[in-house]
């Protein structure tokens, strides 16, 4: 396949979103072991090296001081299948703290640019110790299925862990979805979807999938409008070898109807979930305008939405003490046990 200048943004993307969830990474693996691992079945992803200063746009680079290590005393329970006898994606790591009961959910979902990326990535393992459980997810890729097969993973997923609830000590009635990039979309999806069951198939279909707080760091949300929006030298989205055109399955703008089906916004009302939403202002991936778009229809709507850009920043890599404050003062908010629950 020819190599185009859309494909290899489209890798660095996805490259990146896998990589770089900034202070939420584990940490097990330097960026060069990343990009070596991703070469043997890439090899134009060389260019990642080159993308940024070419596009001229100031790209955060990882912050890998702070990487996320599991607390002492906490376990992680791996691989398990929230669909039976499903797809080898459709899997979920459960972390829990040393002790507690009733705890609030946090469900990580990973980034790459729908097509690359990994449960084990940017795991904020460091709330274990703040009386979190986490669940960090798989689903299916663009590769495996097209849209809507990773909202319907991501739901199913939310299903099964309510469905369980009760066996690992969960409170099913505080439950956040977290991502970056193409999992801070899917995070999105989560907090929109709630009131229609139109993503639910499956299994657990009693359960709700749907999720008390939701934070979105720089996700897309309406796919038609990136382009219009893109930094000079960002990556072009209307191409059909984008990301969003292989998730929808064809060139976005050619495949309008499918694209506003895959529109987070496209879902909202006022019972929404309140939103948390970072995004860098030089990203040249997803454009900020994705996620002012975002919360705009959400404040319209009267759904609380905190909105904070991260002034100079390209697509994830925050070294921001604000975003990780922000963060933690919202999950705290909406899903920390008060006295009376503990």
């Amino acid at each position: 396949m020819p190599v185009t200048l859309s494909s290899l943004w489209s890798i660095a993307y996805a490259a990146r979103t896998a990589e770089i969830v900034g202070r939420r990474r584990q940490g097990n693996e330097s960026r060069e072991g990343f990009i070596e691992k991703t070469m043997k079945t890439k090899p134009c992803l060389l260019i990642l090296a080159l993308l940024p200063s070419m596009a001229g746009v100031a790209v955060a680079q990882p912050d890998d001081s702070r990487a996320s290590r599991m607390p002492e005393g906490a376990r992680v329970l791996r691989d398990i299948a929230y669909v039976a006898n499903g797809h080898e994606r459709q899997r979920l790591d459960l972390y829990l703290p040393k002790e507690g009961t009733n705890l609030p959910l946090i469900i990580n979902i990973h980034g790459g640019a729908f097509k690359m990326g990994s449960k084990e990535q940017g795991v904020p393992m460091e709330y274990l110790a703040e009386g979190y459980a986490v669940a960090s997810i798989n689903y299916r890729l663009s590769q495996h299925a097209k849209f809507p097969a990773q909202i319907e993973d991501c739901k199913a997923a939310v299903r099964w862990l309510r469905a369980h609830a009760r066996e690992y000590g969960l409170d099913p009635n505080r439950f956040a979805s977290w991502g970056a990039s193409a999992g801070g979309y899917l995070a999105a999806m989560l907090g929109t979807t709630g009131d229609t069951r139109e993503f639910d198939v499956g299994a657990n279909l009693e359960q709700s999938s749907g999720v008390q707080a939701v934070v979105d760091y720089f996700g897309p949300t309406d796919f038609l409008q990136m382009d219009a929006h893109r930094l000079p030298n960002g990556m072009i989205h209307d191409a059909v070898d984008s990301p969003e055109s292989e998730l929808i399955g064809g060139a976005i703008q050619e495949n309008k109807a499918k694209v506003t089906r895959a529109n987070p916004i496209t879902y909202i009302t006022s019972k929404a979930p309140p939103f948390l939403i970072c995004h860098g202002d030089q990203d040249p991936l997803v454009p900020h305008h994705q996620s002012e778009l975002l919360a705009a229809a959400l404040k319209e709507a009267g759904v609380p939405v905190t909105f904070y850009t991260v002034k100079g920043a390209g697509h994830g890599g925050f070294r921001d003490p604000k975003v990780s404050e922000l963060t933690r003062e919202f999950l705290a908010k909406h899903l920390k046990p008060t006295k009376a629950t503990r």
